[in-house]
């Protein structure tokens, strides 16, 4: 089969959604027997998202293979099997870090560096490379046309329609349809000086995706595709709904796929959406509401924890469970409040993060939740400061600490493993923040008749993880004697990756990052678990 090319760019405004659009368009057409993968391609000059804030830029996701990229890569993951690596996700700063690299050895051979052709031709390069396995490859570009800093990546798009024949190329432009609610009209305007925009870089539209609040009339439908120059059958109508996952369907029963599919004159059977009819009733069917707090230090920006969110959620699909989460910023948890906060909560949650702020009233959560038996998922972060809280206020050892927080603190309990003290310390010493990480997915292995064994019902699993510092195996004995039970370990066993409370209903911590491997068609052994022994405690205490 040949290989074919799906561009996803957007006008008008940003945060439109092409990542969820791009999510459930490559769902749909992997139902359609078309092995299908996703590329973000990023604007911004960072080599990667690992360094960015939270609070700017959002999560960041890690693949099986280690790779640090954007927040999109989980909207993809959530939407199709196929599942991401390092290739799907690229910055510009990447990009040049590549051609400074050759130029500096040598294999220009003297030659001017210039975006075109040396840019472009490692942008090309890069997304050719992926499509090799795959039989729909869709490109997502970040921001919006118009973006000086999106060029770039524009013009390889364009490009790259002459290289592997414009048969085999289709540009989707996402764009806005503002609603004027005092003359009660969609205004069409916007969209035409977006595709403007783009026709002046040399890109025609073949699809336009219409992201409005009202359904488009057939009128406004024809209007677009005179002034844009698409078919009207080529106008989709995106209108806000109560469910993202909704939109594969709401893109099939326009036809979207069906016209993708006789453009690229493919003979694919039609696609069989049931997961998501399923998913809808689930979403349907949940009717009784607990309350989740996300107890962290990044909850001014909810896209901070994106995919803690969703998996969340999936587990509340899984349990026919309406979830309400309230994002708490862990600085507003101090002792003489932190009852009053606390106590409307079915289930607390702390998720991953770095350095000092905030970590005190996390640690007085996390001995809330144990103290009043109240369901508790630790992750990353969260499981490290599981283990001071009770090292703390059990075993009596009040200067236990990590080594991220107190450098030379007196019982780090937590710290820089000397396994991997050699590679991070030559980070560190270079002023590189970035790779010095256990980073990508780690085999764990879990003990038998423990909690956790019952969620996963394996013995072996393996979750990405995203983190520098581990549990100091030779400071734990006194804390496993006294009912904290290591429940998982790395494979060869010289790494904590699970805890949890012999005398606590729900209480587990992790290493890893479970949220990474969460969908809502498939959901996930521990949030499930942790949904449903929420469910339980509100029964029980309400």
């Amino acid at each position: 089969m040949n290989k074919y090319y799906i561009f996803i760019t957007g006008g008008v405004v940003s945060s439109l959604g092409k990542g969820i659009t791009a999510g459930s368009l490559g769902s749909i057409l992997e139902e359609r027997k078309l092995k299908t993968t996703i590329i973000k391609l990023d604007p911004y000059i960072n080599v990667d998202p690992g360094t960015i804030s939270p609070v700017q830029h959002g999560e960041v996701f890690v693949t099986n293979d280690g790779a640090e990229t954007d927040l999109d890569l989980g909207h993809y993951e959530r939407f199709i099997k196929n599942k991401m690596t390092s290739l799907n996700n690229f910055t510009t700063g990447s990009v040049y870090s590549e051609v400074l690299k050759k130029e500096r050895r040598g294999d220009y051979l003297g030659a001017t560096i210039q975006i075109i052709p040396h840019i472009t031709d490692v942008i090309k390069n890069r997304i050719i490379k992926l499509s090799r396995k795959n039989d729909i490859t869709i490109v997502e570009i970040g921001g919006t046309v118009g973006d000086i800093e999106s060029l770039p990546f524009l013009e390889a798009i364009r490009q790259i329609a002459i290289d592997v024949n414009k048969k085999n190329v289709l540009y989707i432009h996402l764009t806005l349809l503002p609603y004027i609610s005092t003359t009660k009209e969609i205004k069409t305007k916007p969209t035409q000086h977006s595709v403007k925009e783009l026709l002046s870089i040399g890109i025609q539209p073949d699809i336009l995706i219409c992201r409005s609040e009202k359904k488009i009339s057939e009128n406004e439908r024809k209007k677009i595709a005179l002034f844009c120059n698409v078919k009207k059958k080529a106008v989709i109508s995106l209108i806000d709904l109560d469910s993202i996952y909704k939109i594969p369907k709401l893109l099939q029963l326009q036809g979207l796929d069906d016209y993708i599919c006789k453009y690229f004159n493919l003979k694919v059977p039609i696609a069989d959406l049931s997961s998501w009819d399923k998913v809808i009733s689930e979403e349907n069917q949940s009717s009784e509401i607990i309350k989740i707090g996300i107890i962290g230090k990044y909850t001014e920006l909810p896209d901070a924890y994106k995919s803690v969110i969703e998996a969340i959620k999936h587990g509340g699909l899984k349990n026919k469970t309406k979830i309400i989460i309230k994002l708490i910023n862990s600085k507003k948890i101090i002792h003489y409040k932190y009852n009053k906060i606390l106590k409307e909560l079915d289930g607390i949650l702390i998720p991953g993060g770095f350095g000092n702020r905030g970590i005190e009233g996390m640690i007085l959560s996390i001995r809330y939740a144990r103290e009043n038996k109240i369901p508790y998922l630790g992750i990353c972060l969260g499981m490290q400061l599981a283990i001071i809280e009770y090292t703390r206020n059990v075993v009596g050892i009040k200067s236990a600490n990590s080594t991220e927080f107190q450098p030379n603190c007196k019982y780090p309990i937590i710290a820089l493993i000397k396994k991997w003290d050699k590679k991070r310390k030559k980070n560190y010493k270079k002023n590189n923040l970035g790779g010095t990480m256990r980073l990508g997915a780690h085999v764990c292995i879990i003990k038998k008749n423990s909690l956790t064994y019952k969620m996963y019902k394996s013995k072996k699993i393996s979750e990405r993880h995203r983190h520098r510092y581990e549990v100091n195996n030779s400071l734990l004995n006194k804390t496993e004697k006294l009912g904290l039970i290591v429940s998982g370990r790395s494979k060869y066993k010289n790494l904590v990756e699970i805890i949890e409370l012999f005398n606590h209903p729900w209480f587990i911590g992790c290493q890893f990052h479970p949220e990474f491997n969460s969908s809502p068609r498939k959901g996930h052994p521990l949030f499930e678990g942790f949904i449903k022994a929420a469910k339980i405690y509100k029964k029980n205490f309400s």
